[in-house]
């Protein structure tokens, strides 16, 4: 206690989105909690966005759920991708802001537990290996093990891999991003047996139109898994 003490006063613990000091690790000052827009109250029960309205405990889903076939069962969100949010996103996907795992994942946590099974098994969204090198790190990997560690869920990040390199999918429509993604990501043959006959919880960072997610939901039940849900950091919402 008394190292730590010292360590604390040397560096201070700063807020992870500025340079502001906080009382603790790993957190963010009041300020940038304010200006972060969480989710939470109504939402769509299949990809986690937030709806106007009162939470009365019924079944809601936003207009692209309503309109786009999922192939998962339900989805959760963490924080809406904007300001604040949208900042933390790309310092943890392109700025090897790798730190950003555990306070994301606790923050995470939250919206993940009412989708947990027995024998739930967290997978991650994966990356093809020319860009898993370029980056280093597979964000949506170490948020995955964040969080199982959060949760107490074991994690299997070879479940699913992407022999199919795409393009960056910024700034395309929606049935672009479905067709550049259709037959990308396939089930690890490896892996079958850890997830065969399993509820699965796939994690990313964000979702935008969903093609990532459901390419990667339809390899998971490709592999066996029982039951897939879905759940990200952030979530792309028109006007937020």
């Amino acid at each position: 206690m008394r190292m730590q003490s010292v360590i604390r006063a040397i560096y201070p613990a700063q807020c992870v989105a500025c340079d502001a000091q906080t009382e603790s690790e790993f957190g963010l000052c009041g300020a940038c909690w304010r200006e972060t827009k969480f989710i939470g109250g109504l939402i769509c029960d299949t990809c986690g966005a937030p709806l106007p309205g009162e939470d009365t405990g019924t079944i809601e889903q936003c207009d692209d759920c309503m309109t786009i076939a999922r192939p998962w069962d339900h989805g959760r969100a963490g924080l809406i991708y904007t300001g604040i949010g949208r900042k933390l996103v790309l310092g943890f996907k392109h700025g090897d802001r790798t730190d950003l795992a555990r306070p994301a994942a606790i923050w995470l946590a939250r919206m993940a537990r009412p989708l947990l099974r027995d024998d739930t098994v967290l997978v991650p969204v994966p990356l093809h290996w020319v860009r898993r090198v370029q980056r280093r790190y597979n964000q949506a990997a170490l948020l995955a093990h964040a969080l199982g560690r959060e949760l107490g869920v074991p994690v299997c990040s070879d479940a699913l891999l992407r022999p199919k390199k795409t393009k960056p999918l910024e700034g395309h429509s929606r049935d672009a991003r479905f067709a550049a993604l259709s037959g990308a990501i396939v089930p690890n043959p490896k892996c079958a047996d850890v997830i065969a006959g399993k509820p699965v919880l796939i994690v990313d960072d964000v979702m935008t139109s969903g093609a990532t997610l459901a390419a990667s939901a339809e390899a998971a039940k490709a592999a066996g898994a029982t039951h897939v849900s879905i759940v990200t950091l952030a979530r792309v919402v028109k006007d937020a």
